[in-house]
């Protein structure tokens, strides 16, 4: 019995033939059908995340190249205006960095507006009515856009405020606590 078993540590086949003949068989019988049910679960599991994969999970196959127009001076001019939007995915970049989908989108659409004959001015314009002032890197000096002008500056001088008033305050509790006391 030791050749097929043989390869058990000592405890499991102290356990296995303790008991009767069909004691080992009802064991052998309970580890086949749990194998099974492990093994199932395993392979439902994994059917369901491939499923999950095919259903919708793929990445997307859209590029974000953007072929550069034939005229080299419509070109640089559609160069420099991407250098004057910013990407709205990413924030901190501008069009013409950034390799975000909607970056290639906007980088197509400057050059077919350029293309169709419209000034850096009107496709400015169009972009600003359709994302907001957000979209230039550098936005206008406006009602709308003041605290994000002038928001650091106030509040840098709040701060400084703050720390003087402070510091006036403990210099007056400090003059006034160590004035002499003349009887």
């Amino acid at each position: 019995m030791m050749g097929l078993f043989g390869y058990f540590p000592a405890w499991i086949r102290r356990s296995l033939f303790a008991r009767s003949r069909s004691g080992f068989a009802r064991s052998a019988g309970r580890i086949a059908q749990s194998t099974k049910l492990v093994s199932i679960s395993v392979l439902m599991a994994l059917g369901s995340l491939t499923s999950a994969y095919a259903a919708g999970a793929q990445p997307e196959e859209q590029s974000t190249y953007v072929a550069p127009l034939a005229n080299p001076v419509l070109e640089a001019r559609a160069k420099a205006l991407q250098k004057e939007l910013r990407c709205l995915v990413c924030q901190g970049q501008s069009i013409d960095e950034s390799n975000a989908p909607l970056a290639a989108d906007l980088r197509r659409l400057i050059r077919q507006q350029i293309q169709a004959g419209q000034s850096d001015s009107e496709i400015k314009d169009f972009l600003v009515a359709r994302y907001s002032a957000f979209v230039l890197m550098k936005p206008p000096v406006r009602q709308d856009t003041f605290f994000l002008w002038f928001g650091p500056m106030l509040l840098v001088l709040a701060g400084a405020g703050v720390i003087g008033v402070t510091i006036a305050r403990s210099r007056q509790r400090l003059g006034v606590d160590e004035a002499p006391e003349n009887p």
